[in-house]
């Protein structure tokens, strides 16, 4: 074997220093090349694994003849190196070449060719060449590549092609000018982003686009696609996009009617591609024939993208959407959506359909830089829009009782212990309509400071104290009638609702709900007794309102009636508590069995606290009236209703008890490698509260009731149970009203006094859910727990609207396929029981079923259903199909029954660029 290394610097100093060589000089230089060649020449036949070394050869490509004159020339170098710059010629090579051959390298000095054989390879700059025939033309600058047919006529060692990031796979044969940097290529298959490009004869240029005749274009990277586009004539701008004339689409290399006179594909960096989004069509029963989602893709910078796309349908509707997302590096990212659509069917439609609803969604998350922090959290729209748009992926958006929203602005004040926030709030109710505005909420608060940390005594050294300032005020479309004010002295107090119209503004904010209130917390922590930890604080709130009520008894029509007293009035009260609490462990230790050790912690707790009775006329925050003709009074608060209510109502002096349990266990489990016993804990109940009150200043009913709660887990936390109940000790008795109607109501005798037994037990719930798969892959819950995780510590905030954005991803089977798992369950039971004091009772059950089966490696069945135990009926239900068909993602979607029944089915390129190229037929609950 012979390696050769050939640098442009020799062969530019060698064709130099022909012209100087001096003939006379010839003999004694030629004497002097031998001698050092010869060395050389010897090392170079010790093995044909050598690596490359460089070999300085003559100019033969313009006088071959010439090759023992040429030689000579050799030991001249020496004289020109003083000088080298002013006699280096130009060239159009810019780089060193190289190249390698594991069978031979054969030059052809007559030709200027060289061949090489057998894992051949050639590098210039950024390009190499690989294949078992490659033929260096230096005469051309050109480069030719091919196979070699073996004994059996087979073709092995095709050419590969590497240019600038490009990788060319080349069936046949390949020219390529190394000075230009053209290619002509024969039966290639090249990648682009995330498709494969394959023609029959290619021609590249020099800044990396290509030129495809008879080609096709796929994303299925398999030798043999599943599906391809082919195109006579189709080029690829590197960068940009891909071109192509009139195309058809192939399955299984069977050629469909489907196809367009031209493709566009984009060949950018995905987040870069703008390009034409391509719509959906279909027809519906009651809205027509429509095309969906047609629109473009805007890619505007780095910084902000946006998608606008609109629909129409031919019996008169049309809709509008818009979608935008931006991020800033170390900065902030967020998204905008919007989306309106309006329809009026046909005056002739038996059932008529006409309305006008929108919807807008916008979040806005900063990164943790600098003192302040915008946030923002939008989802609002009309009332109707969920009645009539329905999502097919994620239905459960069409039962949505809520829409809230929020947009916050905190600021820290570097150096100092404060700190204030602005925000802006609305809640709207889908159901009912009701809209509620917190516009502004304002809120300026200082840290807790520590002004005797330098104390000794430890209850004065943990003293710390702190401000709070809130101003808010509260518009809703719910207004509360001024009169009669109670229901029991002929009226009533239901509020009526208006329209959240801007015709009904001025009402709304005459009607507003506004306040401001300071809160001075101070709290001491302490040890008692060596085991105790006690909290001692007070708590001082004022309270500052633009108005008041006043109530008068009116004889005439025999009611409380009130009225609004306008004027600046402040609300001050304060109240202090104490409270101790301390742990007890238990342990049991077994001597034989796989349990070791059952460990009890019991935390009890104790307080008292206290709160003055600001009843009293003299403060002026109640008042007393009359309330019918016999005289009888009854105190009012004179801010009920008010956004910070009034100060409380009595004198309150109260015992407080709770009690904390946890049950754990320690097993044994298999020995490890170090033939050591390994332990693991398992909770046996994770926690029981329990926890009531009593209050001494109270005249009747001091006695609180009891409310429990226990939370436990098993087969590695798979299954969860939860219960909690309340427990009220005092007795019910039955009375009859003057108009002969029987009523039970509470009266003050504990329930155990009067064979009633230790009490009526007012709320219980229990709730179990189970999640069950035979693998440890995440479950469905699992994962909404991590995408829950991961949005909060990028310093997210939890609402509904991202809620249901992880919902969406958890439930849409195009977004959360794991084909891994053969099967996934997640059952869930839901028992509710609540009894009234005046006997009524209410009982809800419910069993919820989601979970997914696969019914071979590229078929999967997703379900989503529920059955209501009290009613007998099967709750809103979804069922979904999913088929991995290798580069394809088919999806199917059915709400068999209910108001949203509808069904669609989608079927598309699991590529990025290409997620508009799919078959799509949707059927919504219009057309029932």
């Amino acid at each position: 074997m012979r390696a050769i290394k050939l640098t442009l610097r020799d062969i530019s100093i060698k064709s130099a220093n022909k012209a100087a060589t001096v003939q006379g000089l010839k003999l004694l230089l030629l004497s002097l090349c031998i001698f050092l060649l010869l060395p050389q020449m010897a090392e170079a036949q010790r093995s044909r694994t050598t690596q490359e070394r460089r070999l300085t050869v003559p100019d033969t490509l313009e006088a071959p003849a010439r090759i023992m004159g040429d030689t000579v020339s050799i030991p001249a170098d020496t004289l020109s190196l003083s000088d080298s710059t002013k006699i280096v010629p130009s060239s159009s090579i810019m780089s060193e070449i190289n190249y390698y051959a594991e069978d031979s390298i054969v030059t052809d000095f007559k030709t200027n060719k060289v061949y090489l054989y057998n894992q051949a390879w050639f590098e210039y700059g950024e390009m190499r060449l690989d294949a078992d025939r490659i033929v260096i033309d230096w005469k051309n600058n050109e480069l030719y590549a091919s196979g070699v047919t073996d004994s059996l006529g087979n073709i092995q060692g095709n050419p590969f092609f590497k240019d600038r990031g490009q990788v060319y796979e080349i069936r046949k044969e390949m020219r390529y000018n190394f000075q230009t940097q053209k290619a002509i290529i024969k039966d290639v298959v090249t990648e682009q982003q995330d498709g494969i490009l394959r023609g029959e004869t290619i021609k590249k240029t020099d800044d990396g686009s290509i030129y495809l005749d008879h080609g096709y274009y796929t994303t299925c990277k398999l030798t043999e696609p599943h599906w391809h586009i082919s195109s006579n004539k189709i080029k690829s701008i590197e960068g940009k996009q891909v071109v192509s004339g009139p195309f058809n689409l192939y399955f299984n290399g069977i050629p469909t009617p489907l196809g367009l006179p031209f493709g566009i594909i984009p060949n950018t960096p995905e987040e870069k591609a703008s390009g034409i989004i391509f719509p959906t069509y279909g027809e519906e029963q009651v809205r027509g024939l429509f095309l969906r989602d047609f629109g473009y893709y805007f890619a505007f910078n780095d910084y902000i993208h946006s998608r606008i796309t609109g629909d129409i349908y031919s019996k008169g509707g049309w809709g509008l959407k818009s979608q935008s997302i931006y991020k800033k590096r170390y900065r902030f990212s967020g998204a905008f959506n919007f989306d309106f659509q309006k329809f009026k069917s046909p005056e002739t439609e038996l059932n008529p359909v006409d309305y006008n609803t929108f919807r807008i969604s916008w979040s806005h998350n900063p990164e943790s830089r600098g003192t302040g922090r915008f946030s923002a959290s939008v989802n609002a729209g009309s009332t109707s829009y969920f009645n009539n748009v329905i999502n097919p992926t994620n239905f459960q958006n069409n039962v949505t009782s809520d829409l809230q929203s929020n947009i916050n602005y905190t600021k820290q004040f570097s150096g100092t212990p404060f700190s204030m926030s602005a925000s802006a709030q609305h809640s709207q109710s889908v159901s009912t309509g009701e809209v509620r505005l917190r516009l502004p909420s304002f809120n300026v608060s200082m840290n807790r400071q520590n002004p005797f940390r330098n104390v000794d005594f430890e209850p004065l050294k943990t003293l710390n104290i702190a401000w709070n300032f809130d101003i808010q005020n509260s518009i809703t479309n719910r207004i509360q009638s001024p009169t009669p004010i109670d229901p029991e002295l002929g009226g009533s107090t239901a509020p009526e609702l208006i329209p959240f119209t801007p015709e009904n503004f001025s009402l709304l904010l005459k009607n507003a709900n506004n306040g401001a209130q300071h809160r001075i917390p101070i709290s001491s922590n302490f040890t008692l007794f060596k085991y105790f930890t006690g909290t001692a604080s007070a708590n001082i709130t004022e309270l500052w309102y633009l108005q008041k009520l006043r109530f008068f008894y009116n004889p005439e029509s025999e009611r409380v009636d009130q009225i609004v007293e306008n004027g600046f009035n402040r609300v001050s009260f304060y109240n202090s508590s104490f409270a101790m609490n301390t742990n007890l462990y238990g342990f049991y230790n077994f001597k034989g069995g796989k349990i070791q050790t059952i460990r009890h912690h019991i935390q009890p707790t104790f307080g008292f606290s206290y709160t003055p009775d600001f009843t009293d006329e003299s403060f002026g925050y109640f008042q007393n009236v009359q309330v019918n003709t016999e005289g009888d009074t009854r105190l009012y608060n004179r801010h009920q209703g008010f956004i910070y209510g009034g100060a409380p109502q009595g004198e309150s002096r109260s015992l407080t008890f709770g009690l904390r349990s946890v049950l754990e266990a320690k097993i044994k489990t298999a020995e490890d490698s170090t033939d050591e016993e390994s332990t693991k804990k398992i909770p046996i109940i994770e926690n029981l509260d329990l926890n009531t009150s009593y209050n001494f200043a109270a005249d009747s009913f001091q006695l609180a009731p009891l409310r429990i709660s226990a939370r436990t887990s098993f087969f590695e936390r798979r299954l969860s149970v939860n219960v909690s109940t309340t427990l009220d000790p005092y007795a019910t008795a039955t009375f009859t009203n003057t108009n002969g109607t029987e009523t039970t109501r509470r009266i003050n005798e504990y329930a155990w006094k009067n064979g009633q037994g230790i009490g009526t037990i007012r709320n219980a719930s229990l709730n179990i859910n189970a999640s069950i798969n035979p693998s440890n892959s995440q479950n469905p819950n699992e994962v909404r727990d991590e995408l829950t995780n991961q949005f909060l510590q990028q310093g997210g905030i939890m609402n509904e609207f991202v809620e249901s954005q992880i919902n969406q991803i958890v439930t849409d089977p195009s977004q959360y396929i794991d084909w891994n798992i053969p099967w996934n369950l997640t059952v869930g039971y839901n028992l509710a029981y609540s009894k009234q004091s005046n006997g009524s009772t209410n009982v809800t059950s419910a069993v919820q079923l989601s979970g997914d089966i696969s019914l071979s490696e590229k078929w999967k069945i997703n379900f989503n259903t529920g059955i209501n135990l009290v009613d007998q009926a099967i709750t809103q239900s979804m069922i979904g199909i999913a088929r991995d068909l290798h580069c394809w993602q088919m999806n199917v979607n059915w709400i068999p029954f209910g108001r949203f029944t509808s069904y669609n089915i989608d079927i598309r390129v699991k590529s990025s660029i290409l997620q508009d190229l799919k078959v799509s037929r949707r059927r919504s609950f219009f057309d029932r």
